[in-house]
Protein backbone atom coordinates (compact mmCIF):
# COMPACT_ATOMS: atom_id res chain seq x y z
CA UNK A 1 0.00 0.00 0.00
CA UNK A 2 2.60 2.35 1.02
CA UNK A 3 4.77 1.53 -2.15
CA UNK A 4 1.62 2.56 -4.08
CA UNK A 5 0.94 5.66 -2.65
CA UNK A 6 4.96 6.52 -3.38
CA UNK A 7 3.99 5.79 -6.82
CA UNK A 8 1.27 7.69 -7.69
CA UNK A 9 2.33 10.52 -5.71
CA UNK A 10 5.67 10.15 -8.01
CA UNK A 11 3.26 10.03 -11.06
CA UNK A 12 1.02 13.52 -9.72
CA UNK A 13 4.99 14.62 -9.49
CA UNK A 14 5.90 13.74 -12.81
CA UNK A 15 2.76 15.41 -14.97
CA UNK A 16 2.51 18.59 -12.72
CA UNK A 17 6.15 19.67 -13.08
CA UNK A 18 6.23 20.09 -16.62
CA UNK A 19 3.19 21.98 -16.61
CA UNK A 20 4.79 24.15 -13.63
CA UNK A 21 8.02 24.67 -15.90
CA UNK A 22 5.74 25.48 -18.33
CA UNK A 23 3.67 28.10 -16.87
CA UNK A 24 7.01 29.49 -15.54
CA UNK A 25 8.49 29.88 -19.36
CA UNK A 26 5.04 31.49 -20.34
CA UNK A 27 5.32 34.54 -17.17
CA UNK A 28 9.48 34.72 -17.88
CA UNK A 29 8.65 35.50 -21.35
CA UNK A 30 5.53 37.50 -21.30
CA UNK A 31 7.61 39.57 -18.32
CA UNK A 32 10.63 40.07 -20.55
CA UNK A 33 8.53 40.92 -23.51
CA UNK A 34 6.85 43.42 -21.23
CA UNK A 35 10.27 44.84 -19.73
CA UNK A 36 11.87 45.20 -23.28
CA UNK A 37 8.71 46.80 -24.48
CA UNK A 38 9.52 49.47 -21.85
CA UNK A 39 13.28 49.65 -22.34
CA UNK A 40 12.48 50.44 -25.98
CA UNK A 41 9.82 52.78 -25.01
CA UNK A 42 12.14 54.24 -22.64
CA UNK A 43 15.20 54.47 -24.47
CA UNK A 44 13.14 55.32 -27.36
CA UNK A 45 11.46 58.22 -25.54
CA UNK A 46 14.45 59.68 -23.81
CA UNK A 47 16.83 59.28 -27.07
CA UNK A 48 13.97 60.56 -29.11
CA UNK A 49 13.51 63.55 -27.23
CA UNK A 50 17.11 64.56 -27.00
CA UNK A 51 17.14 63.82 -30.98
CA UNK A 52 13.74 65.65 -31.81
CA UNK A 53 15.46 68.57 -29.86
CA UNK A 54 18.69 68.57 -31.97
CA UNK A 55 17.17 67.52 -35.24
CA UNK A 56 14.36 70.35 -34.37
CA UNK A 57 16.92 72.87 -34.69
CA UNK A 58 18.94 70.94 -37.51
CA UNK A 59 15.59 70.69 -38.94
CA UNK A 60 14.85 74.32 -39.30
CA UNK A 61 18.11 75.60 -40.28
CA UNK A 62 17.69 72.89 -42.83
CA UNK A 63 14.26 73.81 -43.73
CA UNK A 64 15.51 77.52 -43.89
CA UNK A 65 18.13 76.10 -46.32
CA UNK A 66 15.63 74.88 -48.81
CA UNK A 67 13.08 77.85 -48.72
CA UNK A 68 11.03 76.46 -46.22
CA UNK A 69 10.23 77.13 -42.58
CA UNK A 70 9.11 75.87 -39.10
CA UNK A 71 5.72 77.76 -39.36
CA UNK A 72 4.25 77.18 -42.42
CA UNK A 73 5.67 77.96 -45.89
CA UNK A 74 6.37 81.48 -47.61
CA UNK A 75 8.45 82.07 -44.12
CA UNK A 76 12.05 81.93 -42.70
CA UNK A 77 11.32 81.06 -39.16
CA UNK A 78 14.18 78.71 -37.12
CA UNK A 79 16.81 78.34 -34.03
CA UNK A 80 17.44 82.58 -34.46
CA UNK A 81 16.97 84.86 -31.56
CA UNK A 82 13.50 87.12 -31.57
CA UNK A 83 15.73 89.90 -31.46
CA UNK A 84 18.42 88.74 -34.09
CA UNK A 85 22.32 88.92 -33.79
CA UNK A 86 24.11 91.67 -32.46
CA UNK A 87 24.10 94.97 -34.65
CA UNK A 88 26.82 96.06 -37.06
CA UNK A 89 28.38 99.15 -35.92
CA UNK A 90 29.33 101.59 -38.72
CA UNK A 91 31.70 103.88 -37.34
CA UNK A 92 31.44 107.02 -39.05
CA UNK A 93 30.60 105.69 -41.81
CA UNK A 94 27.22 106.02 -40.77
CA UNK A 95 27.61 109.41 -41.10
CA UNK A 96 26.89 109.26 -44.95
CA UNK A 97 24.01 108.23 -46.75
CA UNK A 98 26.49 107.56 -49.64
CA UNK A 99 29.75 106.62 -49.47
CA UNK A 100 31.91 105.28 -51.84
CA UNK A 101 36.06 104.88 -53.11
CA UNK A 102 36.25 105.45 -56.62
CA UNK A 103 32.99 107.27 -57.76
CA UNK A 104 29.25 108.51 -57.55
CA UNK A 105 27.07 109.01 -60.43
CA UNK A 106 23.89 110.22 -60.82
CA UNK A 107 21.05 110.58 -63.50
CA UNK A 108 18.70 113.45 -62.85
CA UNK A 109 16.89 114.52 -61.08
CA UNK A 110 17.37 112.49 -57.47
CA UNK A 111 15.98 113.19 -54.45
CA UNK A 112 18.98 112.58 -51.87
CA UNK A 113 18.46 112.60 -47.85
CA UNK A 114 22.01 112.76 -45.94
CA UNK A 115 25.39 113.30 -46.49
CA UNK A 116 27.40 111.74 -49.68
CA UNK A 117 31.46 110.67 -49.10
CA UNK A 118 33.81 110.15 -51.84
CA UNK A 119 37.38 108.85 -51.04
CA UNK A 120 40.10 108.38 -52.25
CA UNK A 121 38.42 109.90 -55.84
CA UNK A 122 38.31 113.53 -56.07
CA UNK A 123 35.34 115.36 -56.73
CA UNK A 124 35.31 115.37 -60.66
CA UNK A 125 34.12 111.49 -59.88
CA UNK A 126 30.85 112.55 -58.98
CA UNK A 127 28.70 113.01 -61.28
CA UNK A 128 25.11 114.45 -62.28
CA UNK A 129 24.77 116.33 -59.41
CA UNK A 130 25.71 119.96 -60.48
CA UNK A 131 27.96 120.69 -57.58
CA UNK A 132 28.91 123.97 -56.04
CA UNK A 133 31.97 123.84 -53.74
CA UNK A 134 31.54 125.58 -50.29
CA UNK A 135 34.82 125.03 -48.54
CA UNK A 136 35.36 121.90 -46.90
CA UNK A 137 32.24 120.33 -48.72
CA UNK A 138 29.95 120.86 -51.94
CA UNK A 139 26.13 121.44 -52.20
CA UNK A 140 23.59 120.02 -54.91
CA UNK A 141 19.76 120.98 -55.67
CA UNK A 142 19.56 117.04 -55.17
CA UNK A 143 20.86 116.52 -51.88
CA UNK A 144 19.73 117.70 -48.46
CA UNK A 145 23.02 117.46 -46.81
CA UNK A 146 26.23 118.00 -48.03
CA UNK A 147 28.49 116.13 -50.15
CA UNK A 148 32.36 115.61 -49.64
CA UNK A 149 35.01 114.23 -51.89
CA UNK A 150 39.04 113.61 -50.94
CA UNK A 151 40.25 116.97 -52.57
CA UNK A 152 38.15 119.15 -50.33
CA UNK A 153 39.68 121.23 -47.81
CA UNK A 154 40.67 120.31 -44.04
CA UNK A 155 39.39 117.99 -42.21
CA UNK A 156 37.35 117.16 -44.92
CA UNK A 157 40.15 114.34 -46.79
CA UNK A 158 40.69 112.58 -43.18
CA UNK A 159 37.52 112.28 -42.31
CA UNK A 160 36.69 110.76 -45.09
CA UNK A 161 39.83 108.49 -44.85
CA UNK A 162 38.01 107.42 -41.21
CA UNK A 163 35.26 106.73 -42.69
CA UNK A 164 36.24 104.60 -45.47
CA UNK A 165 38.26 102.70 -42.73
CA UNK A 166 35.05 102.38 -40.75
CA UNK A 167 32.53 101.19 -43.80
CA UNK A 168 35.34 98.37 -44.44
CA UNK A 169 35.95 97.27 -40.95
CA UNK A 170 32.31 97.00 -40.90
CA UNK A 171 32.08 94.94 -44.01
CA UNK A 172 34.32 92.37 -42.74
CA UNK A 173 32.16 92.34 -38.75
CA UNK A 174 29.13 91.66 -41.09
CA UNK A 175 30.71 88.78 -43.61
CA UNK A 176 33.28 87.40 -40.84
CA UNK A 177 29.77 86.49 -38.71
CA UNK A 178 29.54 82.68 -37.86
CA UNK A 179 26.58 80.14 -37.32
CA UNK A 180 24.21 81.62 -39.40
CA UNK A 181 20.87 80.94 -38.27
CA UNK A 182 19.79 80.08 -42.13
CA UNK A 183 21.67 78.76 -44.71
CA UNK A 184 20.85 79.68 -48.39
CA UNK A 185 17.52 79.89 -47.38
CA UNK A 186 15.41 79.42 -50.81
CA UNK A 187 18.72 78.58 -53.16
CA UNK A 188 18.97 82.24 -53.36
CA UNK A 189 15.50 82.84 -54.78
CA UNK A 190 13.71 84.87 -51.84
CA UNK A 191 11.01 86.71 -53.42
CA UNK A 192 7.53 86.41 -51.71
CA UNK A 193 9.12 85.60 -48.19
CA UNK A 194 8.61 87.01 -45.22
CA UNK A 195 12.09 86.72 -43.04
CA UNK A 196 12.42 86.74 -39.19
CA UNK A 197 15.68 88.53 -37.72
CA UNK A 198 18.78 86.41 -37.73
CA UNK A 199 22.23 85.96 -39.27
CA UNK A 200 21.25 84.97 -43.25
CA UNK A 201 23.84 83.01 -45.59
CA UNK A 202 24.46 82.70 -49.15
CA UNK A 203 27.18 80.91 -50.76
CA UNK A 204 25.13 82.24 -54.02
CA UNK A 205 23.87 85.54 -55.86
CA UNK A 206 20.24 86.09 -54.21
CA UNK A 207 17.20 87.41 -56.37
CA UNK A 208 14.22 88.92 -55.11
CA UNK A 209 11.90 88.37 -58.07
CA UNK A 210 8.93 89.84 -56.05
CA UNK A 211 7.87 91.26 -52.90
CA UNK A 212 9.29 90.52 -49.86
CA UNK A 213 8.43 91.02 -45.72
CA UNK A 214 11.37 91.46 -42.92
CA UNK A 215 9.27 91.26 -39.82
CA UNK A 216 10.34 91.86 -36.43
CA UNK A 217 10.59 94.04 -33.17
CA UNK A 218 11.94 97.69 -33.51
CA UNK A 219 15.25 96.51 -32.24
CA UNK A 220 15.50 93.61 -34.09
CA UNK A 221 18.40 92.84 -36.68
CA UNK A 222 18.72 91.05 -39.86
CA UNK A 223 22.54 90.44 -40.97
CA UNK A 224 22.37 89.13 -44.72
CA UNK A 225 25.80 87.64 -46.16
CA UNK A 226 25.72 87.04 -49.58
CA UNK A 227 29.22 85.74 -51.37
CA UNK A 228 27.17 86.58 -55.06
CA UNK A 229 24.83 89.87 -56.02
CA UNK A 230 22.28 90.88 -55.10
CA UNK A 231 19.32 91.69 -57.25
CA UNK A 232 16.17 92.97 -57.16
CA UNK A 233 13.72 92.76 -60.16
CA UNK A 234 11.48 96.11 -61.18
CA UNK A 235 8.92 97.45 -59.44
CA UNK A 236 9.44 95.06 -56.63
CA UNK A 237 9.84 96.11 -52.65
CA UNK A 238 11.37 95.50 -49.28
CA UNK A 239 8.42 96.01 -47.11
CA UNK A 240 8.78 96.14 -43.08
CA UNK A 241 6.21 95.21 -40.34
CA UNK A 242 5.84 94.35 -36.78
CA UNK A 243 7.85 97.91 -36.07
CA UNK A 244 11.50 96.66 -37.65
CA UNK A 245 13.70 99.68 -39.03
CA UNK A 246 16.36 99.89 -41.83
CA UNK A 247 18.69 101.12 -39.54
CA UNK A 248 19.10 97.57 -38.20
CA UNK A 249 18.95 95.60 -41.79
CA UNK A 250 22.38 94.98 -43.34
CA UNK A 251 23.16 93.30 -46.49
CA UNK A 252 26.65 92.30 -46.93
CA UNK A 253 27.22 91.46 -50.32
CA UNK A 254 30.22 90.17 -51.81
CA UNK A 255 29.46 90.69 -56.00
CA UNK A 256 27.63 93.66 -57.10
CA UNK A 257 24.22 95.00 -55.85
CA UNK A 258 21.33 95.99 -58.65
CA UNK A 259 17.91 96.94 -57.63
CA UNK A 260 15.78 97.38 -60.77
CA UNK A 261 13.84 100.12 -61.74
CA UNK A 262 10.96 101.53 -59.44
CA UNK A 263 12.08 98.87 -57.16
CA UNK A 264 11.86 100.08 -52.99
CA UNK A 265 14.41 98.51 -50.17
CA UNK A 266 15.06 98.71 -47.05
CA UNK A 267 18.46 98.67 -45.04
CA UNK A 268 22.40 99.33 -44.95
CA UNK A 269 23.94 97.94 -48.05
CA UNK A 270 27.11 97.23 -47.48
CA UNK A 271 29.17 96.11 -51.13
CA UNK A 272 32.49 95.05 -52.10
CA UNK A 273 31.99 96.34 -55.27
CA UNK A 274 29.51 98.55 -56.94
CA UNK A 275 25.63 99.78 -55.95
CA UNK A 276 23.16 100.28 -58.55
CA UNK A 277 19.94 101.76 -57.97
CA UNK A 278 17.30 101.84 -61.62
CA UNK A 279 15.80 104.82 -62.94
CA UNK A 280 12.79 105.76 -59.97
CA UNK A 281 14.24 103.26 -57.35
CA UNK A 282 14.28 103.94 -53.67
CA UNK A 283 15.80 103.40 -51.01
CA UNK A 284 15.54 103.80 -47.04
CA UNK A 285 18.65 102.97 -45.61
CA UNK A 286 22.40 103.45 -46.88
CA UNK A 287 24.31 102.96 -49.89
CA UNK A 288 28.04 101.98 -48.56
CA UNK A 289 30.33 100.81 -51.72
CA UNK A 290 33.84 100.10 -52.15
CA UNK A 291 33.98 100.71 -55.46
CA UNK A 292 31.16 103.01 -57.06
CA UNK A 293 27.44 103.89 -56.49
CA UNK A 294 25.02 104.66 -59.52
CA UNK A 295 21.48 105.75 -59.14
CA UNK A 296 18.77 106.89 -61.94
CA UNK A 297 16.09 109.81 -60.84
CA UNK A 298 16.38 107.66 -57.56
CA UNK A 299 14.95 108.62 -53.98
CA UNK A 300 17.96 107.91 -51.05
CA UNK A 301 16.66 108.37 -47.75
CA UNK A 302 18.40 107.87 -44.19
CA UNK A 303 17.19 105.81 -42.17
Amino acid sequence: MLRSNNYMTMTRFAILLPIALMAAACTEGAGSTESDGASDGGSGSGSGGGSVTDAGSASDAESGGSGGSGEGEGSATGGASPLGPDPVRLGTAGDYVILAKSAISNVPTSLITGDLGLSPAAASYITGLDLTKAGVNWTSAQVIGEVFAADNDPPTPTDLTTAVDDMQTAYTDAAGRPNPNFLDLGEGAIGGLTLVPGLYRWTSTVTIPSDITLSGEPDAVWIFQITGDLKMSADKDMILSGGAQARNIVWQVAGEVDFGALSHAEGIVMAKTAINLGTGASINGRLLAQTSVDIAGSTVTEP
